[in-house]
């Protein structure tokens, strides 16, 4: 493959949904392309198109949507294959990394069996070869303890772990294109640098093209050669990413480079009240054991931590995936069962069983890595709201 090689050209593509109040047209006659090796990334706001764009190209739309237009893959058009015919480009000539790993991944399978499935379908392989290649797929994307994990099932994962997943399966028959949307936006800062890394030496060593739906400008900035920015459907600049950055010409593109967060925020009052404490907070979990497996494995996810929040202060807690920050975050809401001291303002709440807990929810929230997995499908956005009102 040649460097200045056209390998996908979406021509004139428009997106529609039939919903209750008519037809929502998401995307509005676009024209994008790429190029074999390069990074292009389609940029804009929740909303704007750019997911959808991407997913009619892959013709996943949800049932009420049509695409119509052209996208043209090496001389075919997509939106014309028969679904046979796209099993054979879908996974193995172009894979696609979704933003949220739990909703794609089988909740009833093992890690090992959703990554060896893929590989043995498309490359023809033999069981015990497509799991050595699994293993390598998830050494790749720095899986700590990869045989264990491949018997592991989603749940068992933190967000950042099935993303990791996700991509291991994405470039497990090495595609011409990756389209990646927002990859790395459940992952820690340390995992999302060593994930576009490994997407960036991958693209070099295969010619891969990768298309970035992202809102993020710094993996923009520092992965991208070409820009497409979206808004309202409609691709409201495009060009190379120095040029976007250094000159940028439509007023939404400036918008977009101006709102970059700078500065630091000011530290609480020094005799601010303590709202939240936890003093040697330790959380375990048992793995696996039973009457023919032995006595179970003891892991402790949270090791004596003591942590301590002020009124009108925001605490960060930082590390890698896996390394508990969620799990003791749980267990300071009363989540997940521990041991040491937990205190909200002057009471204790070690103890509190749930019927203890149930008024002070209204006063300790939490917000969920993937909102798709907390949100009922079954009622409205509007239910979903007032629900907690009534």
């Amino acid at each position: 493959m040649v460097a200045s090689e056209t390998i996908l050209s979406v021509k004139d593509l428009r997106v529609r949904f039939r919903t209750l109040d008519g037809a929502v047209e998401a995307v509005k006659g676009i024209s994008i392309h790429v190029n074999a090796g390069e990074t292009v990334a389609v940029v804009g706001e929740s909303g704007s198109g750019k997911s959808q764009t991407m997913m009619a190209a892959m013709s996943l739309l949800a049932s009420n949507g049509e695409a119509t237009g052209v996208v043209d893959y090496r001389g075919r058009n997509l939106l014309t294959l028969s679904k046979s015919e796209l099993n054979q480009i879908r996974g193995r000539k172009i894979s696609m990394i979704f933003q949220e790993p739990m909703t794609s991944l089988d909740p009833l399978y093992s890690i090992g069996n959703q990554l060896i499935e893929p590989i043995r379908r498309h490359r023809g392989l033999g069981a015990a070869q497509a799991r050595e290649e699994a293993l390598k797929l998830l050494r790749l994307v720095h899986i700590a303890d990869p045989e264990r994990r491949m018997k592991s099932y989603p749940h068992e994962m933190s967000g950042g772990q099935r993303q990791r997943v996700m991509i291991a399966m994405a470039l497990a028959n090495d595609p011409d294109i990756l389209i990646a949307d927002e990859p790395t936006t459940a992952l820690d800062v340390t995992i999302q640098a060593q994930i576009l890394m490994l997407l960036a030496e991958l693209q070099r060593k295969l010619g891969m093209a990768i298309v970035f739906i992202t809102h993020d400008l710094g993996i923009v900035r520092r992965f991208a050669d070409r820009v497409y920015v979206m808004r309202y459907g409609e691709v409201v600049e495009e060009g190379e990413a120095e040029a976007i950055f250094v000159n940028p010409q439509h007023a939404y593109t400036k918008m977009l480079l101006a709102a970059e967060p700078t500065g630091t925020k000011a530290p609480p009052p020094p005799n601010a009240p303590v709202l939240l404490e936890g003093r040697n907070v330790e959380v375990t979990f048992k793995i696996g054991g039973g009457f023919l497996a032995g006595e179970p494995l003891i892991l402790r996810a949270v090791d004596r931590i003591s942590i301590r929040l002020k009124q009108n202060q925001t605490i960060g807690i930082v590390g890698e995936s896996g390394s508990g920050k969620s799990t003791l975050g749980r267990a300071l809401l009363r989540l997940l069962p521990s041991d040491g001291l937990i205190r909200f303002g002057d009471r204790d709440i070690s103890a509190a069983d749930r019927q203890a807990m149930r008024p002070l929810r209204r006063e300790l929230q939490l917000v969920f890595q993937d909102p798709f997995g907390s949100l009922s499908p079954r009622m409205t956005v509007g239910q979903v709201i007032t629900e907690g009102l009534l």
